[in-house]
């Protein structure tokens, strides 16, 4: 077992991993040891497939196909594994032996047979095994040069038909569908192996077309057919590496590709990627193309997209700063863009002018990008703009009355030495909204909010009284308030707390404890901690079958 050890296990998957695979244990089925490798079934949300790697190159590893497992990561269903073999541990040197032993009877029972023998096997696989069959199938028919015979098959591979339902391939299918197509992905890149990469260009670009069409019937929650895609585009880039295409034609077909309906992202094929291959040639038309379609379509996202990536890629800011400029948002979220783009490339005079014209071009106060608010506002600060800086934040907390955007207020104000009149103007757009009941969508009066975050906790209280609050502003304001105002906090507790004596749960009794405490410590202000044990034990009485809320009523000696 070199290797495999807790602190290996852990160490590969980290503490919070690992952990959790503590608890899959019991989930562990179907363990089946080989020479070099341990796989078993997992059952989690679905049944998974794990496997360990004992001994390969870089030490002991994991391939697991639930979807945290899929990104590469060493999963929860490892952990169980590892842990369910380190739990055998007289058996695993044996069992590994035990594979050794078979595959080399194995080997040498196939050595033996003779080829009409070795055949009728085969055969009987093929008959048995319809992927094993589809697969000699494609190899036959490259051998042989059949593009007609491999490119009928890759179309069968890509078929949706034998896994779905009413037209649809459900998630319990997608799966299996995906690796058969798969096996196009392996079949075209054969093809460039073989010294065919022309064919398999042609081949790639026709499949990317079919998995797109067939992505729209699937449920592919986890991701499977982006694998495929993502293989595709790998296969199609090795093949024109292979075959090096005529320049301008690749170029033409990439910006069709980026700029189509073709690929929806499923590829995520990058035509920079291919830069090699299209050489200065290529690269010329590829730019000159993408400037002619995004001239014709400004506002197109693909025409953009494409554009702003081959004006990064050359270093040219001004032609970034173009594609942006010719369609800007009203909420300025493009003029942040713009001044990010001219802040990285070390004009800070510029970036700041479009922040500001963000800010004027802007519509309407309510719908600024909060974003570009902060970025002006620290520029301002570094500048030491401070008044700007808080006229900004004023109109910000004008149009957005709310708790961050009075905080924000606040910060630049106390910079700029000037919070007293800033807080008595923003309170009093507060206390209007408060009285006119002019509330968000949830929760009670920013203001009772607002003079909480000030701690000025008599104000919030009056506050409260006057134009309401929630029952959460009112728990905040009895934690802040019961030492000073013991008898006012000690009636929010009871009010509070009256409801979830009906209610059971763990959370429930959670919530129920800590209102006890602030009544305790009420009782205990107010000089009369006979009346909370009273008021305990009567609690205890009504309920104590609720053994959960009992036990946590001891640990907190209520």
């Amino acid at each position: 077992m070199d290797g495999l050890t807790e602190a290996g296990l852990k160490k590969l998957a980290g503490a919070r991993s690992f952990e959790r695979g503590r608890g899959y244990l019991d989930a562990v089925s179907g363990v089946e040891v080989g020479d070099g490798w341990v796989s078993a079934s997992v059952h989690g949300t679905e049944r998974y497939e794990a496997q360990l790697t004992l001994d390969g190159p870089g030490g002991l590893g994991g391939e697991c196909d639930c979807p945290y497992g899929l990104e590469g990561n060493f999963c929860k269903h490892l952990v169980a594994l590892g842990l369910t073999v380190l739990a055998r541990p007289a058996s695993l040197p044996r069992q590994r032996k035990a594979a050794r032993d078979r595959a080399k009877d194995l080997d040498r029972w196939l050595s033996a047979r003779s080829k009409d023998e070795l055949l009728a096997l085969l055969r009987e696989q093929v008959d048995e095994d319809r992927q094993l069959r589809r697969r000699l199938e494609l190899r036959a028919a490259s051998t042989r040069g059949d593009l007609t015979t491999i490119r009928a098959r890759i179309r069968e591979l890509l078929d949706i038909d034998p896994f779905a339902q009413y037209g649809y391939v459900e998630y319990a299918d997608a799966r299996a569908y995906a690796d058969q197509a798969g096996q196009a992905v392996s079949a075209i890149g054969a093809l460039t192996g073989s010294g065919r990469a022309t064919d398999a260009i042609a081949l790639a670009g026709e499949a990317m077309v079919e998995l797109t069409r067939a992505v729209e019937c699937v449920d592919d929650s986890d991701g499977w057919l982006g694998q495929v895609g993502a293989g595709l585009a790998d296969a199609h880039l090795d093949a024109c590496r292979a075959a090096r295409p005529a320049p301008g034609e690749l170029a033409r077909w990439l910006v069709g590709h980026a700029l189509g309906d073709v690929d929806d992202g499923l590829t995520d094929l990058d035509p920079l990627d291919y830069e090699d291959v299209l050489g200065v040639e290529g690269m010329a038309t590829l730019r000159k193309l993408a400037v002619e379609a995004w001239r014709a379509n400004r506002r197109g996202w693909a025409e953009k997209y494409l554009m702003e990536r081959l004006a990064k890629a050359g270093g040219d800011v001004d032609t970034v700063i173009a594609v942006h400029a010719a369609d800007l948002s009203p909420d300025g979220h493009t003029h942040l863009a713009i001044a990010r783009e001219l802040d990285a490339a070390q004009r800070p005079d510029e970036a700041l002018r479009w922040a500001e014209r963000g800010i004027r071009d802007a519509r309407d106060p309510a719908t600024v990008n909060t974003a570009l608010v902060d970025y002006l506002c620290d520029r301002y600060a570094q500048a030491g703009r401070l008044a700007d800086a808080v006229a900004l934040r004023r109109d910000h907390f004008g149009a957005h009355r709310a708790l961050l955007s009075y905080q924000q207020l606040r910060v630049a104000a106390r910079a700029a030495d000037c919070w007293p009149a800033e807080r008595e103007g923003a309170l009093a757009l507060l206390r209007a909204d408060a009285g006119q009941r002019t509330q968000r969508g949830y929760g009670g009066p920013v203001l009772v909010d607002a003079l909480l975050d000030d701690e000025d906790i008599d104000a919030a209280w009056q506050a409260a009284a006057e134009a309401g609050a929630d029952d959460r502003q009112w728990l905040t304001l009895a934690d802040q308030a019961r030492a000073t105002r013991p008898a006012d906090a000690l009636g929010v507790y009871l009010r509070l707390a009256e409801p979830l004596t009906q209610q059971t749960g763990n959370r429930v009794y959670a919530h129920l404890v800590s209102l006890l405490l602030g009544i305790q410590d009420c009782h205990r202000h107010l000089g009369t901690p006979e009346e909370f044990t009273e008021y305990a034990s009567a609690l205890r009485t009504a309920h104590k079958r609720r053994r959960n809320l009992m036990r946590l009523m001891d640990e907190h000696h209520l």
